[in-house]
């Protein structure tokens, strides 16, 4: 808090550490004359969201969301133009 976080990440955190820290931390932000957001990450899945989203956070970042996406193969080939194709 004392380093002007405005967004304090918290990482692979137990539901009952969020719990207990999240009051802690808008404490200490508040005796600083502000506020802060938290956001939550780490082992966060569907199942645990619920709990982790009422355990005192602003945010919550899932990675599960995207770890199991299937990849989209995607590419763009460019040719150069050539002189008297008739283009431009």
């Amino acid at each position: 808090m004392r380093g002007g976080a405005d967004v304090v990440l918290l990482d692979n955190m137990s539901v009952e550490a969020l719990r207990a820290l999240a009051p802690e931390l808008r404490a200490a932000a508040a005796a600083l004359g502000r506020g802060v957001e938290l956001e939550a990450s780490g082992g966060v899945t569907e199942r645990t969201l619920p709990a982790i989203a009422a355990a005192g956070v602003d945010r919550v970042s899932i990675g599960a969301l995207t770890h199991s996406a299937p990849a989209l193969d995607i590419s763009l080939e460019l040719e150069p133009l050539r002189r008297g194709s008739g283009a431009g």
